[in-house]
């Protein structure tokens, strides 16, 4: 249970990380452009990971190979290309509809997709079948995130 809770609260730091990730892009991207803020923000993340592997294997705390690195299915890289499409969707809405707009556009999607991925078990993850109750929950969530825009 105490997993649980540490894990939700990881989470909950992640989403408000988010809020501000994307605060700081739409920043860096109104002084550069939109597609330059994503290079920047993609280049420093190379470094920091980079930084991060070399320290943890330095360290000892972990065995950081190169074919580890290249392990996982084909399907699981599209990550980081994904991940350019969602910093440049973010640094370019949060100037034009605000930061609680976008957040919670990016919250009702995210959910949404996380149902589907949840029911069918996709890229090899424990299958979680959807009920109503989950079809309540996201109608709730899109009503609160309706009333809360307006």
């Amino acid at each position: 249970m105490l997993g649980t809770w540490v894990a939700l609260l990881i989470a909950l730091a992640a989403g408000a990380s988010m809020a501000i990730q994307g605060s700081l892009n739409s920043a860096l991207g109104k002084a550069t452009s939109t597609l330059m803020a994503t290079l920047a923000v993609h280049l420093i993340g190379t470094i920091t990971s980079s930084l991060l592997c070399l320290a943890i294997l330095v360290a000892g705390w972990e065995k950081i190979t190169w074919a580890r690195a290249w392990a996982g299915p084909w399907y699981a890289y599209l990550g980081g290309i994904i991940s350019v499409g969602i910093i440049y969707a973010v640094a370019f809405s949060i100037p034009k509809i605000g930061v609680a707009w976008a957040t919670t556009a990016i919250i009702v999607g995210q959910v949404t997709c996380a149902l589907i991925i949840d029911h069918f078990g996709l890229f090899g993850l424990k299958t979680i079948p959807f009920t109503w109750m989950k079809l309540v929950g996201l109608g709730l969530l899109a009503a609160g995130a309706k009333v809360m825009l307006n």
